[in-house]
């Protein structure tokens, strides 16, 4: 078989090396490879001591004769010159001898070798494990790239994991394994970067590590996807996310506490007021009622002071009714429902707004708590409303299902803003998130059609499983999703 077949066959099309197919006697070209034609424009038939024209036929030939590879430059199709390191063979290209010329550009060479070093010197500040992942259309799966970083954060040699390359999947605790393994097979079917995070078990260390994996997959020929990505040690930051988390539920523990503790004792102060001081002053009125009929006849100034102390007493009593309802409106013992409506009433008088309240429900069955929290947020609520929503119409509805009671106030104001969720000592918004927390549900504000807020409850009932953690969630618009 000719040489020249076999280097057409195998490397002829691919090689990044030049080669030229050369008449030995008149230098003429007889065939270039693509990398030759691109960089010198000539074809068969053109003089390759044009291409050549630092090397005289003399040292032509001695190359030739020596097989020594020879530094010389070539011409380029643009008229610039490159320095190449020339190699000379005789081959026979099937019944003809021929010179094989094979031209690797130094300068290539060297740019190929600063990015290399480049590439190199990143990886190795890179904190974390660099790598090319792949999986076969029959499940195989290789590591044609592992960085050195694979020993700090796996505890072995990069050559243990590509001589074991399924080592990794057994790694991953049996609790996140699936993730792992879905998460590759989306990213394999969608092309979408593979972001998955999990835990692994270092047996070196005999500890146990979380590690975040980011890569881009591509398909190769043949069906093959692989991927390049990074590995990094997450341990600490997710640590001490779960330890925010943790101190946050704590912190909601202690609020709901605390919230509760207070209501208790807004209940039996009120209580206290109401059995105390309403009994007192109902004692005094009839008292002064008593005293006031016996008082002589005539004596003006007497009856005026009499009268002056009955509607002093009627006042002390319409203050104490007040301050009991502030504490605690005893409309709560008959229901949500009943409470929310005279709620809303009482703020249409004082506020001098158009209010109205709908409902699917005439009774919602809640526990005290909840029905307590629930009508401290919508109270909180309406006083916002009052405060700074220069409103003029306000609407409270209340739909309760079989899992869920849900309250919207919708008001149709000058509308939130986000420094208004955001600014310094904006304690309304944060207690209602924080009632709403305590209740297993979420708060959510969004803008009203037509202009206005709507505030959003949502809270599960007692004994309803797998709740949900309460947030103040954004207005609903583009420029506020993150």
């Amino acid at each position: 078989m000719s040489i020249v077949h076999s280097c057409h066959d195998v490397v002829w099309q691919a090689t990044r090396s030049q080669l030229f197919l050369i008449d030995p006697h008149t230098l003429h070209l007889l065939d270039v490879n693509p990398a030759a034609g691109r960089q010198t424009g000539k074809g068969a038939g053109d003089d390759f001591a044009a291409i050549a024209p630092a090397l005289p036929r003399q040292q032509f030939d001695a190359a030739l004769d020596s097989g020594a590879a020879v530094e010389t430059v070539l011409a380029r199709a643009d008229g610039t010159r490159y320095r190449v390191s020339l190699r000379l063979a005789g081959v026979r290209d099937g019944d003809r001898n021929c010179v094989l010329a094979i031209a690797d550009d130094e300068t290539a060479a060297e740019t190929l070798q600063q990015a290399q070093t480049r590439f190199d010197t990143i990886v190795s500040h890179t904190p974390g494990l660099v790598y090319q992942f792949r999986r076969e259309p029959d499940g195989r799966v290789s590591y044609p790239y592992l960085s050195e970083g694979c020993q700090a954060l796996l505890g072995m040699p990069a050559a243990e994991l590509a001589a074991d390359p399924e080592r990794f999947a057994r790694l991953v605790l049996p609790d996140d394994r699936q993730s792992y393994l879905d998460s590759m097979t989306s990213s394999a079917g969608t092309l979408w970067s593979w972001n998955w995070e999990g835990r692994i078990w270092i047996e070196a260390w005999k500890d146990v590590k979380w590690i975040n994996l980011r890569a881009t997959p591509h398909v190769l020929p043949g069906g093959a996807v692989q991927w390049e990505g990074i590995m990094t040690n997450i341990t600490e930051s997710k640590l001490e996310q779960m330890e925010v988390r943790a101190s946050r539920a704590r912190l909601a523990e202690l609020t709901a506490h605390i919230e509760k503790v207070k209501e208790q004792e807004r209940t039996r102060i009120a209580r206290e007021i109401h059995d105390d001081l309403g009994g007192n002053l109902t004692a005094i009125k009839m008292a002064l009622a008593m005293l006031a009929a016996r008082l002589p006849d005539g004596d003006a100034v007497l009856a005026e002071k009499a009268a002056y102390v009955d509607e002093l007493a009627d006042r002390t009593i319409d203050a104490v009714h007040r301050i009991t309802l502030d504490l605690r409106p005893s409309i709560l013992d008959f229901g949500l429902v009943a409470a929310l409506e005279w709620q809303v009433e009482e703020f249409a008088v004082q506020a001098g707004l158009a209010c109205r309240f709908q409902t699917n429900e005439k009774d919602v069955e809640l526990d005290s708590d909840q029905a307590t929290a629930l009508f401290r947020i919508v109270q909180e609520a309406l006083t916002n409303i009052a405060k700074h929503a220069h409103a003029s119409s306000v609407t409270v509805r209340l739909h309760s299902t079989r899992r869920h009671v849900d309250v919207k106030i919708t008001d149709n104001g000058r509308g939130i803003r986000a420094a208004d969720r955001t600014k310094a000592g904006s304690f309304g918004l944060r207690g209602m998130a924080e009632r709403a927390r305590a209740l297993g549900g979420t708060l959510n504000l969004s803008h009203a059609p037509g202009g206005g807020t709507v505030v959003a409850i949502r809270i599960r009932r007692a004994g309803d499983e797998g709740l949900e953690a309460a947030t103040i969630r954004p207005a609903i618009t583009k420029q506020d999703v993150p």
